[in-house]
């Protein structure tokens, strides 16, 4: 089996466009994003949009037949990788989370006439959306356990929960919730999906959580993680997405390509901080040297590349497969890159610190801030853990149990290997 991961002719234009776009446009405001208010840089951000959009380059996650482009994931990884050299281009594709996740999960489970009022305004950028699933008094490692809950009453569906990190609910115009409408049906039919707009009575937003990444809640352009109380917060029957009982399945329509996503993304933040990490190490001197001609700077540098461009190469892998075999083919390698590249990101942004010395460890240059944002990366969309032991269950399926020694190559199978040894050796002649 053949993986070819080179991309056609005119795609690498794109490419090599978009990485212009970003180095030249979007990474040199980077020092001063923060102080812009979200007034401010709206105006600009549509304006920036709209040089992506005049590319074709807006939006391409979703399949043709859901109204995208339908690259195919290992074009969509090599966009997400560029990307991923500065978070906020994300807003200036169409991809930023939550919008990308909720906008699949539409494609697949809302009826013509909600994708005409949620998804196409959510995809074409005039609205933002935000998805709520996690609570704060029930393990969110484990999504089929919620309480809140949605009663019908007429042709109405009312909601009462208490629901915490729900990305940008703070600026969001709607909010996809994940509340039981059927006890019955649990574990993973018990579940619905309601789009609540904000604003709607009973739907109130407690505050934005102070976070690793953002302490100060009020800082940054747009929301940051919110905590959400509804309290008898009515919406109609037609709110509702896909069929009653079916939310657990339908959100995992949200997740398969995103983990791709995510991981090239950190792999493009990744190689910005080794960057960063070889600028620092040909340029500082220390002990009459300079940095990089240490041997614990090298190991650094040589370590951080070889673990990028491994998880580079495993994350191809999986959207070779995933473009060819579908995401179902796949589950456990998507968890198993989610899990690997969270951790090899880290990993590469504590090394640059760490060879930066203060100009690193100081807000200076932007790696302590990536850290602190991608910390979130290993408990995200499930933690890591989660994502090992489903992998570890997958590979163990085609293990069988044994008696006794646990390979064929111990000593129990010696006799059977001196068996096979004299018949080789007749075979060959040897007397």
């Amino acid at each position: 089996m053949a993986w070819d991961f080179e991309t056609d002719p005119d795609f690498a234009e794109k490419l090599s466009w978009m990485r212009e776009f970003i180095d030249s446009e979007v990474i040199p405001l980077e020092p001063i994003l923060g102080e812009i208010s979200p007034e401010e840089w709206q105006p600009v951000k549509r304006y920036l949009q709209d040089k992506v959009k005049a590319q074709g380059l807006w939006g391409l996650f979703l399949d043709p037949s859901l109204g995208g482009a339908g690259l195919g994931q290992l074009k969509l990884a090599l966009m997400s990788e560029i990307i991923g050299r500065c978070m906020v281009s994300m807003e200036l594709f169409g991809v930023q989370a939550p919008d990308s996740g909720n906008m699949e999960l539409l494609a697949h489970g809302a009826t013509e006439a909600q994708k005409q009022r949620w998804l196409f305004p959510n995809l074409n950028g005039e609205i933002s959306s935000a998805f709520a699933l996690t609570e704060p008094f029930l393990a969110g490692a484990d999504p089929t356990v919620i309480a809140t809950t949605a009663v019908l009453d007429g042709e109405d569906w009312i909601i009462n929960g208490h629901k915490w990190f729900t990305t940008n609910a703070s600026c969001a115009d709607i909010i996809l919730v994940v509340a039981e409408t059927d006890p019955a049906g649990r574990p993973h039919r018990h579940a619905s999906i309601f789009v609540v707009p904000t604003g709607t009575p009973g739907c109130n937003i407690v505050r934005d959580i102070p976070t690793m990444a953002h302490p100060d809640p009020e800082f940054g352009r747009r929301g940051n993680h919110a905590e959400v109380v509804f309290t008898d917060c009515r919406v109609p029957a037609d709110h509702l997405v896909g069929p009653r009982g079916g939310g657990f399945v339908l959100a995992q329509q949200r997740l398969g390509g995103g983990r791709i996503h995510h991981s090239m993304r950190w792999l493009g933040q990744a190689q910005r901080a080794l960057d960063i990490m070889g600028e620092r190490a040909v340029s500082r001197r220390s002990h009459g040297r300079l940095l990089g001609e240490h041997q614990m700077v090298q190991d650094f540098i040589a370590l951080s590349h070889t673990e990028i461009q491994a998880a580079r190469l495993l994350t191809f892998q999986t959207a070779w497969k995933m473009d060819r075999f579908g995401a179902g083919e796949v589950r456990a390698e998507l968890g198993m890159i989610k899990a690997h590249v969270s951790k090899v990101v880290l990993a590469v942004l504590d090394r640059t610190i760490q060879v930066c010395g203060a100009l690193g460890y100081s807000g200076d240059l932007p790696v302590e801030s990536w850290y602190r944002m991608t910390r979130f990366g290993s408990i995200g969309d499930g933690p890591d853990e989660l994502h090992k032991s489903v992998l570890a269950r997958h590979v163990l399926k085609k293990y069988q149990p044994v008696q006794g020694w646990p390979t064929d190559h111990l000593p129990s199978r010696r006799p059977a290997a001196e068996h096979k040894w004299q018949s080789l050796r007749q075979e060959a002649g040897i007397a």
